[in-house]
């Protein structure tokens, strides 16, 4: 389970200098007072628009900046406090280019994660080989990740994320630059994640795949959140059938990047 409570992340920005004023700083919420929970065997949409603090939500949960003020939960472990046992207990994906040694093979890419995950060598290739299979990695896992496709790194980054068998998943824009079949694998794998009982949390910015994967959104603007609920429930509400017109009527429409 994720549970985050007044969850707060301030950064000091500086203001070029006029005429008038000599250059200051500032304080810029990229999250301001956030809160939310994600229960185990759902998974939770946090959705927004670019800039309104998913991903700086999403590395506060997984340990890699620390908030400013509130308080953020893994399986009732605090992220600040105790941020060791929380990395044990988290896979967690980014979007953009995947993170993988280009130099390694698939094979050793995951075995070498497993591994800083506290796993033993044999039962980590086991384990890779088994995710291998299931991605469709298999006849490619011990060539080196830098002749793969763009869809091949990332079938490759997913097989590293849930090696050591994580009960929370955090997958920020995971289909970001994938082709169809590539995105079907993840649709498949987070769906399977959630028949396993496992807490998911998941950004995207495609309302197909919100109205496909999500069972429960939290809607971001401007650091806040403006709307929480079932897609049922918000449908209901706002008498919408597309989840798409509801978060555009929420956050107004434009985009503050």
């Amino acid at each position: 389970m994720i549970e985050v409570s007044n969850l707060t992340k301030v950064y000091k920005v500086k203001l070029e200098k006029t005429k008038e004023k000599k250059a200051q700083k500032v304080d810029k919420y990229a999250v301001n007072q956030l809160n939310f929970v994600a229960k185990p065997g759902v998974i939770t949409g946090l959705i927004g628009e670019n800039g309104a603090g998913k991903t700086t939500t999403m590395r506060m949960l997984a340990t890699l900046i620390q908030p400013t003020e509130g308080v953020a939960k893994i399986n009732g472990l605090d992220v600040q406090k105790d941020s060791s046992k929380v990395r044990q207990q988290i896979g967690v994906l980014f979007g953009g280019e995947p993170v993988l040694y280009d130099r390694l093979s698939a094979r050793e890419n995951i075995v070498y994660f497993a591994e800083l995950n506290g796993m033993d060598r044999e039962t980590a290739n086991a384990r890779a080989e088994v995710l291998a299979e299931r991605l469709g990695l298999g006849k490619f896992l011990d060539q080196k990740v830098k002749d793969f496709s763009r869809g091949m790194k990332q079938k490759a980054a997913i097989a590293r994320t849930i090696i050591h068998d994580p009960s929370v998943i955090i997958f920020d824009e995971p289909t970001t630059g994938l082709d169809i079949t590539a995105a079907r694998v993840v649709y498949d794998f987070l769906e399977q994640f959630r028949e396993e009982g496992k807490t998911i949390l998941l950004s995207s910015h495609s309302m197909y795949e919100v109205e496909r994967l999500c069972d429960t959104v939290v809607i971001v603007h401007q650091g806040q959140k403006r709307e929480e609920g079932t897609l049922p429930e918000l449908k209901a509400k706002y008498n919408q059938e597309r989840f798409e017109d509801i978060f555009i009527e929420l956050i107004g429409g434009v985009n503050h990047e």
